[in-house]
């Protein structure tokens, strides 16, 4: 009977077209209410309690970080200095896409930002080359995944904060799955460029080592909001919401001072943020509700002890979650389905023995391969605009399809392999 009154009224309210949060709650209180003895305060504390999280805090300060770093140009700077690297490489200037897109998402801390400001100079510089368009916006598309998966992670900072997780600790364990995911699509590149040596155009004069070296120096505001973010926090200089607030002062004083950061702009940006916090929190606030609602009458609990009864081994459910996951991607956006699974997931999974935070990276990456699901995939939307009519939709999502499956391939290594993901946080007392 519960889950007939969960599934019909989540679907009931969606159908009227309410938004996500409003639908999540009213059903979460609908639950408590009918279930739970009327117990709907419960919901209204668990509200609370997630709204005056001082770590959540940190949340709006990521965005707000990601929207002036896309506004301030620094993309340019950075792909302009990295980009040289890779131009005698099988795959060129492919590869310059993923290594750029992984440097910037060790600051923005959000996919679709990551797509747009690496997409908003790459595709028209590598259009103008001569490479092959869709795999252009599936590198990026691809690389824009990054952003949510290598630190500071706006999902991992949720989860923590959510869950009551250590986030420095999902920090540290984003990084090597990130790398790996980096190298991973690189191969792919590689792979491909043997496969399809006509997507790619003549390779061009090398440039100087010594001239590439020098190039490189000026990914240097990058090198210092990294530091200001991710070496605050390492260091214990400062708390996640403080080194948020210092990455996003620093965002800003970098854009006016050597990007194209403009007070219009800056402007602009701050309503972007303001937004974009908003609806998160609007979901937040409904997935709350609603994870309460099953938490108090103990489902987690119930669908582990159900799967038992079938001798599910912990790897058997990992997988029915990994199906589960990818079917809810074609519907769902990044974050929407975290917060919309995680509440279910959370609980089962730790229960049938996986570390909190090995399973925030592992959820991390679920919701990546999301990104790039059509027909909901954010990021294939980004660079779709970028690309402004001249690549399909449906070009882009067989383009993508070799990135989702690289992802698996990545998840399939950090579960057989889960040091990857824990092996820098277990050096963290």
């Amino acid at each position: 009977m519960l889950w007939t009154v969960l599934g019909v009224s989540l679907f009931s309210f969606a159908a009227t077209g309410a938004t996500l949060g409003a639908a999540m709650g009213l059903t979460g209180f609908i639950i408590l209410h009918f279930f739970a003895g009327g117990s709907t305060n419960v919901g209204m504390y668990a509200v609370w309690d997630l709204m005056n999280n001082f770590t959540f805090s940190a949340v709006p300060m990521f965005i707000l970080l990601g929207d002036v770093l896309v506004a301030g140009g620094l993309s340019t700077r950075v792909y302009t200095a990295i980009a040289p690297l890779f131009q005698r490489v099988p795959g060129q200037l492919l590869h310059s896409n993923i290594a750029v897109s992984t440097v910037f998402g060790a600051v923005s801390g959000s996919s679709a930002a990551t797509s747009a400001a690496v997409g908003a100079v790459a595709f028209p510089e590598l259009s103008k080359r001569g490479y092959y368009l869709p795999s252009v916006c599936a590198s990026l598309a691809a690389g824009g995944t990054l952003g949510l998966l290598i630190p500071p992670s706006l999902s991992l900072l949720i989860y923590g904060a959510w869950q009551e997780v250590s986030i420095g600790k999902l920090f540290l364990a984003g990084i090597l799955p990130g790398l790996l995911m980096a190298a991973l699509f690189m191969v792919y590149i590689f792979i491909d460029s043997f496969i399809r040596p006509h997507h790619l155009p003549p390779r061009g004069e090398k440039m100087p080592f010594r001239q590439i070296m020098r190039g490189l120096v000026d990914i240097w505001p990058i090198a210092i909001l990294i530091a200001s973010v991710l070496g605050t926090i390492y260091l214990g200089i400062a708390t996640v919401t403080e080194s948020a607030g210092l990455g996003a002062a620093t965002t800003i004083i970098l854009g006016f001072l050597v990007g194209q950061l403009t007070t219009r702009k800056l402007l602009k940006a701050a309503v972007d943020t303001t937004l974009s916090f908003g609806v998160l929190s609007f979901i937040l606030i409904g997935a709350a509700v609603l994870s309460q609602a099953i938490t108090v009458l103990g489902v987690p609990k119930a669908i582990v002890e159900y799967a038992q009864t079938f001798q599910m081994t912990k790897y058997q459910i990992l997988a029915a979650v990994v199906f589960f996951y990818l079917v809810m991607g074609i519907f769902f956006d990044g974050i929407s389905l975290m917060l919309t699974t995680v509440p279910f997931i959370y609980p089962v999974m730790t229960l049938a023995g996986f570390d909190p935070v090995w399973l925030g990276v592992f959820v991390t990456i679920m919701i990546e391969i999301g990104m790039l699901t059509p027909p909901v995939g954010v990021n294939l939307f980004v660079m779709l605009s970028i690309a402004r009519q001249q690549v399909t939709m449906g070009e882009l999502g067989r383009e993508c399809l070799p990135y989702w499956i690289m992802m698996l391939v990545g998840t399939a290594l950090i579960t057989a392999f889960p040091i990857i993901a824990l092996w820098l946080p277990n050096m963290v007392k």
